[in-house]
């Protein structure tokens, strides 16, 4: 199969689809590895610094995830560009993607430096509200200056996921993220003459590997010696795509910041619990997430070239791989729910809160499975319009309302749980109707 310039579109076959999802893991792995092991690190602080870093994390996780259509809108647009052929467009998607990047993100440091205190101080709450707000604060004004490097690294995956490039954005970040992991015990505890810094060495580790690595993007797009200068149509058409996935991932993130304010209001043992089974259930969705970062680029590629039948075929196979993941990693979770919570904290009080969580995470994988490819499917196609309505009714019909009916009747982490159980079935329902209909199967690079 060709797209219409001759560029090779490639059959969907496992050891395909394998090629791109691999390296793709290794990225979407690297940050949430990081994260567990920055947990690990700072739990044995004690309970008051494990819930100051949940705050933190939940402040610069709405940053950082908010602006996700850097990422997936510019591959799909990529990537139905190198579908015929165009590398050269597909390559000037990834730079105003990164004119994108810079823009919004100096934006969002100046807002948090401005606006940290009132946030964290509202996040925080209940009985030990201002004692986690005291420990999270610094940590926000910290690490949120690596909020632009965030979204360049994210406008670089992007643009080269559309090339079918998954190998060069996995050795950035895993860059990256391995000087943060020298850097974080050895400023959090003092370690080897550094500067013993707690909770805020974890910022500052953060910080310095987020700008290593988007270095390292900046230098790929001058290798591809691309013209770097704006270009307004392209900017307002990423703009265009970007707002349908900005009130999707808004979605998200209301229920996530909801879920962990109002675990906030049950105690540190409880927010703190929240916030490593959430952080576990974060990493189990970008591995799962691997298989649909796969289906981008290919989908995405043969609508481009107007292979539809091509493009059907990448959804059942990355749909079928990604079940049957999922069911795999319920198995192992299932079996490891006695030791593993350990790795994380050794305070008695966050282990007995973790086992409600723990099962609805294990509950919701195997549905995460078919959830997230399908996704990926239609993130290739662009149908971001579809994904932003099926996103929003589920966050406002399912997840959200047991999250505050939680918070009126006391039921803590197993109603927050609950919420996030309903919302994901409700996802299934919308996505699997959409991708069985064919609506996304839409030809050309428009």
């Amino acid at each position: 199969m060709t797209g219409t310039h001759g560029e090779p579109v490639q059959p969907a076959t496992g050891r395909r689809i394998a090629a791109l999802a691999f390296p793709a893991l290794g990225v979407l792995a690297a940050e949430p590895l990081y994260l567990l092991f920055d947990l690990a690190v700072v739990g044995r602080l004690g309970a008051l610094d494990l819930a100051g870093l949940a705050i933190g994390a939940l402040v610069m996780g709405v940053l950082s995830s908010q602006l996700t259509f850097l990422s997936y809108g510019t591959t799909a647009r990529a990537a139905r560009f190198y579908g015929v052929g165009d590398r050269a467009a597909a390559v000037g998607e990834g730079v105003q993607a990164t004119w994108l990047a810079l823009g919004i993100g100096a934006t969002i440091v100046v807002a948090v430096q401005l606006g940290a205190q009132p946030l964290v101080a509202l996040l925080a709450g209940g009985s030990d509200g201002g004692r986690i707000a005291d420990a999270a604060l610094p940590w926000v004004r910290i690490a949120s200056l690596a909020v632009p490097a965030i979204l360049v690294a994210a406008a670089g995956n992007g643009w080269m996921r559309g090339v079918q490039d998954t190998v060069r954005p996995l050795r950035f970040v895993v860059f990256g993220f391995a000087v943060s992991a020298v850097l974080c015990p050895l400023l959090v505890y003092g370690w080897l003459g550094a500067p013993e810094l707690g909770l805020a060495g974890s910022a500052v580790a953060n910080l310095i590997g987020q700008w290593l690595a988007a270095g390292l993007f900046f230098r790929a797009l001058f290798v591809e010696k691309a013209p770097l200068r704006p270009q307004p149509p392209v900017l307002r058409a990423q703009l265009v795509m970007g707002r349908d996935l900005v009130l999707r991932t808004l979605a998200f993130q209301a229920c996530f910041v909801s879920a962990g304010a109002v675990a906030a209001r049950f105690g540190a043992a409880a927010v703190a619990a929240h916030q490593v089974v959430l952080q576990l259930w974060s990493f189990l969705a970008l591995v799962l997430d691997s298989l649909a970062i796969a289906a981008q680029s290919l989908v995405g590629a043969a609508l481009g070239a107007g292979q539809l039948t091509h493009a059907k075929s990448v959804a059942w196979r990355v749909t079928i791989f990604s079940t049957v993941s999922g069911v795999a990693l319920a198995a192992l979770f299932a079996l490891g729910s006695s030791a593993v919570p350990g790795i994380f904290t050794d305070d008695q009080s966050v282990l007995d809160a973790i086992g409600v969580p723990w099962w609805f995470l294990v509950a919701q994988l195997p549905v995460a499975g078919i959830v997230f490819a399908i996704d990926g499917v239609l993130l290739g196609a662009g149908d971001a319009k579809f994904m932003r309505n099926a996103t929003l009714i589920s966050a406002l019909v399912g997840f959200l309302p047991l999250i505050w009916l939680s918070l009126a009747f006391g039921w803590g982490l197993l109603g927050i749980w609950s919420g996030l159980s309903t919302f994901m079935v409700l996802r299934l329902a919308f996505v699997g109707w959409r991708v069985l209909s064919g609506r996304w199967l839409v030809a050309g690079t428009g």
